[in-house]
């Protein structure tokens, strides 16, 4: 028989502190745990709309917004640009109407946009995935009668300034026209359609 005093307060002790440490640790060990379920911040902004306030674009101005890692263009179409998407050079297209392509519907029309003043594609070359040029003013010295476009120098397609891809060259396909609408303050949406909006 043992001689030592009982000491309930000592035990009493010990047995809390163990429990206390060990549901810190648990704790510490389930928060890593459950957050690592959660997309990251990088996977959040990857598929993220993008705002862009184009109403500060210059007529002729291209810009390159990044949206889910790809670059998108964004130019501002000047007068004579529309008036000659409207008199045509379809006649030199591959698919003019858009037909091959699957694009938002509010993108089916000669300009392929939502605002005739804007188009908004990825600036990515449906061929192989090089990134057109943007030529402007010069651009008839690729394409006869079009004052600008799309010259893709890796293996020649060639694109007019509603993204959409000339006869005879590498690329099957118009440049793709990714979801957008545009803001009340005029700024860009990138990403979600006027529906989704």
């Amino acid at each position: 028989m043992s001689s030592a005093p009982e000491n309930n307060g000592r035990r009493r002790f010990l047995t809390l502190a163990t429990a206390v440490v060990g549901g810190a640790g648990t704790v510490g060990v389930a928060v890593p745990f459950i957050k690592s379920w959660n997309p990251s911040e990088k996977a959040k902004a990857a598929g993220a709309p993008v705002e862009y306030d184009v109403s500060k674009m210059s007529p002729g101005q291209l810009v390159r917004v990044k949206w889910r890692g790809k670059p998108v263009y964004v130019v501002r179409r000047t007068d004579e640009v529309l008036e000659q998407l409207k008199s045509g050079h379809n006649d030199q297209l591959k698919d003019p109407d858009s037909i091959e392509d699957q694009q938002p519907e509010y993108a089916v029309n000669s300009h392929r946009s939502p605002n005739p003043e804007f188009l908004v594609a990825l600036g990515v070359c449906t061929h192989l995935g090089c990134a057109p040029t943007y030529r402007a003013g010069d651009f008839n010295e690729i394409v006869e009668g079009v004052a600008n476009g799309f010259f893709c120098p890796c293996h020649g397609s060639k694109f007019d300034m509603a993204g959409r891809v000339f006869n005879n060259v590498p690329a099957p396909l118009n440049l793709v026209v990714p979801p957008h609408s545009y803001l009340d303050n005029g700024v860009l949406l990138i990403g979600v359609d006027k529906g989704d909006a």
